[in-house]
């Protein structure tokens, strides 16, 4: 199904009774719907249709924003420009609280002070924030490491897909957000998870069936605790498939 297509007629058909939104909201690369990262073309259709239908065009970056997606926003790619966007995350660094939203100057209608709540920034976070900003984002060279892991990230990732055959395992993402998808054995994910989990690794599941195993590593880590987790993966699913149908193993 071509969604942009799709969407298009519902805005052009006076009967399809489908108000104009007001916005459209999407990630760049969904992280709980199940690593599903938007394709460049369709990026740049949905600009053009928002843009063109008046449509603001907010793009929700918390997970795949910050690098996660090898670039520091997950839409660089498409060389496109939303109307909002918002970051949270590893945006402070460290961990510590912080959220904020990037909005077009002619948007920002509200004045000074008119936007309050009970909470307030977290002085600390907006420090180590603006630390981070500097020492890894001042030049080229945080995101040429984080293209080099992702390379050893997918290499890995695809190595097990073809040890494990009869499983019916295929690769999804960018950067370093990738999903391991088993629409064969939805299961699979999280008895992985459990069996890594006892090997000592701690890795989550995602999708509509939990049919994915999510693989979000710290961008900082040393290519050696990365190889050792994919290892413990690979001894997960080699631990789990025995119990499986078909077993699932190479021979």
């Amino acid at each position: 199904v071509d969604t942009i297509d799709y969407f298009e007629k519902l805005l052009n058909d006076p009967n399809s009774g489908l108000d104009k939104p007001a916005a459209v909201i999407l990630e760049g690369i969904q992280g709980e719907g199940g690593i599903n990262a938007a394709s460049v073309t369709w990026l740049q259709r949905l600009r053009e249709l928002t843009s063109r239908h008046g449509i603001l065009m907010i793009l929700d970056d918390i997970q795949a924003g910050v690098g996660r997606a090898g670039s520091f926003f997950s839409f660089e790619a498409a060389a496109i420009v939303p109307d909002i966007v918002t970051l949270s995350k590893s945006l402070s660094a460290i961990g510590t609280p912080m959220a904020l939203i990037l909005i077009k100057p002619e948007l920002d209608v509200w004045a000074p002070g008119a936007h309050t709540g009970t909470f307030r920034g977290n002085n600390y976070a907006f420090v180590t924030a603006r630390a981070a900003l500097e020492a890894y984002w001042s030049d080229s060279k945080f995101e040429d490491e984080i293209a080099r892991k992702s390379a050893i990230l997918v290499q890995e990732l695809n190595a097990i897909t073809e040890e494990f055959p009869t499983l019916g395992l295929s690769v999804r993402g960018r950067g370093l957000m990738y999903g391991l998808v088993s629409p064969k054995h939805h299961s699979l994910p999280g008895l992985v998870s459990q069996e890594a989990f006892r090997r000592g690794l701690v890795i989550e599941i995602a999708g509509s069936y939990g049919e994915v195993l999510k693989f979000m590593t710290a961008l900082t880590i040393a290519e050696a605790d990365l190889r050792r987790g994919l290892s413990i993966i690979r001894d997960s699913i080699g631990a789990v498939a025995t119990t499986l149908d078909g077993g699932g193993a190479a021979r």
